[in-house]
């Protein structure tokens, strides 16, 4: 498991009473019998996403190792979300996601 996985999670643990998370598994690859397929979601969708149990609000969670650079595809998505309505940004902890996820709740 890389660090990242581990923390992403830790923060599906850390969320799990606030919220209900799920992880994108995105990426592309061969079926056995050699066709090319890829998961289907845009370039740039976040690591994690879900809803707040509170208000149902969307939640977009783009998860990074400490020292993880963020893409612009992955910048660019998390900019469009929150223009959306959605709670969303980057987070490298448990701690960062609870912030975001709790800090808008008024």
């Amino acid at each position: 498991m890389t660090e990242e996985h581990a923390v992403q999670n830790r923060i599906r643990e850390a969320l799990s009473p606030y919220a209900v998370i799920f992880r994108a598994n995105v990426g592309s690859g061969m079926t056995y019998d050699g066709r090319y397929f890829s998961t289907g979601l845009p370039k740039g969708f976040s690591d994690l996403f879900g809803v707040r149990k509170s208000d149902g609000k969307a939640i977009f969670i783009e998860v990074k190792a400490p020292n993880g650079r963020t893409t612009a595809e992955q910048k660019l998505f998390i900019k469009v979300m929150r223009q959306n309505g959605a709670v969303a940004g980057i987070c490298r902890s448990p701690e960062d996601a609870l912030k975001l996820v709790l800090g808008e709740i008024k």
